[in-house]
């Protein structure tokens, strides 16, 4: 029976351990998918009965959500549900380790968190998750830096779009790399780092930084 006693004890604490676990973070919706073959024969088959019985709307929300399937497959955000730019930004501010958040154009959120660790994926998850109920995400790109950065490598900045891959684009979104950026400004960005520039200056400043590399796209 003693035999069985540190197996036992070994089993239950890999149990604890296991109930311990934090849940997996939502993810975000993503783009890009090819549409259903299924899918599609069921949304034409009820469209068609749709329109045989009279149900005209029902007939109309089948054909928009064949519409709505086909443009994220291809990538191309709904303009009709662009992110309001205004409530992205409260939004943003709202998430635990942004320091500041800024646009630079219509499709670009520049967003400084405080720390080098705070610079990752599971950032801009969160970031885009935050901002689902305001929009279709498919048309915001997050470009995240971190406020303690210091060297060139810790300055590059983490791009990606809310409903893609890193290093995929939603359809006829500008493709610059957005790292490409003059020594000047950086070295710029660096002095505003080290004279404690606060926290509205920062944020200036970031905007400055990236829209050094990115033409202006006005409303």
């Amino acid at each position: 029976m003693r035999g069985l006693t540190i197996p036992l004890i070994l089993f239950a604490a890999f149990l604890s351990g296991c109930a311990r676990e934090a849940p997996e973070e939502p993810k975000p919706e993503r783009a890009g998918q090819p549409v259903s073959g299924a899918e599609f024969l069921a949304r034409t088959a009820a469209t068609a009965a749709a329109s045989a019985t009279g149900q005209d709307e029902v007939a109309r929300d089948q054909l928009r959500a064949m519409g709505d399937d086909y443009r994220r497959a291809i990538k191309l955000a709904d303009p009709a549900r662009a992110v309001n730019r205004e409530q992205a930004r409260e939004v943003a501010r709202g998430i635990e380790g942004v320091r500041s958040v800024a646009w630079v154009d219509a499709a670009n959120l520049y967003v400084i968190v405080e720390r080098n660790e705070l610079k990752t994926e599971q950032t801009i998850d969160r970031l885009c998750m935050a901002l689902e109920p305001l929009g279709d995400t498919l048309g915001v790109v997050i470009n995240l830096q971190s406020g303690e950065a210091r060297t060139g490598a810790e300055l590059q900045l983490l791009v990606r779009n809310c409903q893609l891959a890193v290093g995929e684009h939603a359809f006829l979104h500008d493709r610059r790399d957005r790292n490409v950026v003059p020594d000047a400004v950086w070295a710029q960005h660096e002095a505003n780092q080290q004279r404690g520039a606060t926290a509205e200056n920062r944020e200036d400043d970031a905007a400055k930084v990236l829209e050094a590399s990115t033409p202006s796209i006005h409303d």
